[in-house]
């Protein structure tokens, strides 16, 4: 699928889990809800680190662009490594390792740990690095074009600190789910991992299907393309995607926001 309609489909099922936690009585406070869904909406985005013309690629000038020329590269080399006779010649990383539950579930534990160790600076830059990636995704017609960089950068900064301050406050949601001492934002790494497992399983409903179970080999393959059947399947920028999907993921997004807060 393309950035858009992954950051939409990340966004709406954080407010999923939220109408889940409140469907079991535990009602997330709204901040955890609203940044929750910021970030999941742009670790959505995270796994075409491995592809130079993604959404991703241009968020964060060429600092973004070196950054996934070596994923590209880094993917690659373990692709050549660990594919098995049945996986076919490549000629580059896109749609391997980081499109796997490993990658989601290393990169959500990374996220956490620096959360609950590197203090308030480690949580603004999480937040920073995800919101420029939400408001690049959601907001893709109006951050069009590299004069738009810096303002979403602006903008992403100025949101971090805000949202920031208000989780700090007490009873806002900065040890939702974790309330021990020292284990403040440690939840932070849960809306990474499922942007990051949202995004491979939108991409397992395109044509090639997404290596999600990857390093779980499959008959033959150890990289399998992961999707449903074929007639099933889509191509990514389709009108299935525009006019379908993402009208859907908006209201189940929707949906799922009122009953997180308790509103229906």
């Amino acid at each position: 699928m393309m950035g858009p309609a992954h950051s939409l489909s990340g966004a709406a099922a954080w407010l999923g889990v939220g109408a889940a936690a409140a469907a079991a009585g535990h009602t997330m406070p709204w901040p955890v809800l609203l940044v929750g869904a910021l970030i999941c909406a742009g670790a959505a985005l995270a796994p075409d680190l491995d592809h130079k013309a993604a959404t991703i690629s241009r968020s964060f000038g060429p600092l973004s662009r070196w950054v996934c020329e070596i994923v590209d590269k880094l993917s690659y080399a373990v692709y050549k490594a660990t594919k098995k006779q049945g996986d076919p010649r490549r000629s580059g990383g896109h749609r391997t390792l980081t499109h796997t539950w490993l990658w989601a579930a290393l990169l959500g534990a990374g996220a956490s740990v620096t959360a609950i160790t590197g203090g308030r600076w480690a949580v603004l830059a999480i937040l920073f690095v995800h919101l420029v990636l939400a408001i690049e995704g959601l907001l893709w017609r109006a951050t069009r074009g590299a004069s738009s960089d810096v303002l979403v950068w602006l903008l992403a900064a100025t949101s971090a600190w805000i949202l920031a301050g208000v989780l700090d406050k007490p009873g806002n949601g900065a040890d939702w789910l974790f309330t021990q001492p020292g284990q403040e934002y440690l939840w932070l790494g849960l809306p990474i991992v499922l942007g990051a497992l949202v995004h491979d399983i939108g991409d397992s409903l395109t044509v090639s299907g997404c290596p999600i179970l990857w390093p779980i080999p499959i008959g033959r393959k150890r990289w399998y393309p992961v999707g449903p059947p074929k007639v099933m399947r889509f191509r990514a920028g389709s009108w299935v995607e525009l006019r379908v999907l993402m009208p859907v993921f908006m209201v189940l997004g929707g949906v799922g926001a009122a009953a997180a807060l308790n509103v229906i």
